[in-house]
């Protein structure tokens, strides 16, 4: 059966990774403020917890898939001074959300303080990966037996697991990803506003596209939505704002020069502010198609 696993947060990443691991015969309790998204995977087998706490006390191994680190520590009830108030020790707590390095990395210490064990374990890929689970796992622990122990659950949500070291690693790693991923996503946008622009064949330039060197799963993950001009999250508008906000505050804070995320960061709160923010990251188009702001 594995280790026994709670999951907070079941929305567009933790409802189809709750589902994975009910698949593959885990015991799994879910836990949520909108209660009302737990019900399908009640009905899938899962124990739907009361509170956080609960869920927690429930499992071997807790995931947070919560939006921000605001969400995290009211959750594990975590005060100014650090000091975790949620029961956790003996237990580990894997973080799956991207928040900022030097967060994880205190929220570790707080958590190994209480008596816990602290994965820090953000994933590459959106919805539609999560869903086949072809996630990867991007883990870093200060035990690496942590990492371990909850390795049967990392091979049910994902294709591999990248072992980066101790936190902070695996969160700049992740921002390092997103960093790339926002910057694909506008690039989809701004071509395919370029080639309609000036009257191209957009089905036929995405079909260049694929065949050439450049042809990834990002691409291929969006191409009907663009000839659809289907703009449903899978990476949703406000998610890669926050994450490319991440990787522009770590890359001042440590002096690194990120030109092109500055650039997209500014379009991504552009976009925020029209009333994007539930529209698919390539619904930068319509923000595109409207003009310089």
């Amino acid at each position: 059966m594995g280790p026994s696993v709670a999951i907070i947060g079941v929305g567009v990443m933790g409802e189809p990774m709750a589902v994975n691991m009910l698949k593959a015969g885990l015991k799994v309790t879910v836990f949520n403020r909108t209660t009302a998204r737990c019900e399908p995977l009640r009905k899938l087998g899962a124990r739907v917890a009361a509170t956080a706490e609960q869920a927690v006390d429930a499992a071997d191994a807790t995931i947070l898939m919560l939006p921000t680190q605001r969400e995290v520590d009211d959750v594990l009830q975590r005060g100014p001074d650090g000091a975790i108030g949620l029961p956790v020790a003996g237990r580990t707590l894997i973080l799956m959300a991207t928040v900022a390095p030097e967060y994880s990395e205190r929220l570790g210490a707080s958590i190994e303080k209480a008596g816990g064990f602290y994965v820090e374990a953000p994933v590459s890929g959106s919805r539609g990966p999560a869903e086949k689970g072809e996630l990867v796992i991007i883990a870093a622990s200060s035990d690496s037996a942590a990492i371990d122990r909850v390795q049967p659950i990392f091979d049910v949500l994902g294709k591999r697991t990248v072992h980066c070291g101790p936190p902070p690693t695996a969160m700049r790693m992740k921002l390092g990803a997103q960093l790339m991923l926002s910057a694909w996503f506008e690039t989809l946008a701004e071509a395919t506003h370029f080639v309609q622009g000036v009257g191209l064949d957009l089905r036929l330039f995405l079909d260049l596209i694929e065949a050439g060197p450049l042809a990834n799963e990002v691409l291929r993950s969006k191409t009907m939505k663009l000839l659809a001009d289907d703009f449903t999250e899978q990476a949703a508008i406000r998610h890669v704002a926050k994450d490319v906000g991440l990787v522009c505050e770590e890359a001042a804070r440590v002096g690194v020069w990120t030109p092109i995320a500055e650039a997209n960061r500014s379009l991504y709160s552009l976009a925020m502010e029209a009333g994007q923010s539930h529209d698919d990251a390539i619904g930068l188009l319509k923000l595109l198609r409207r003009g310089r702001v």
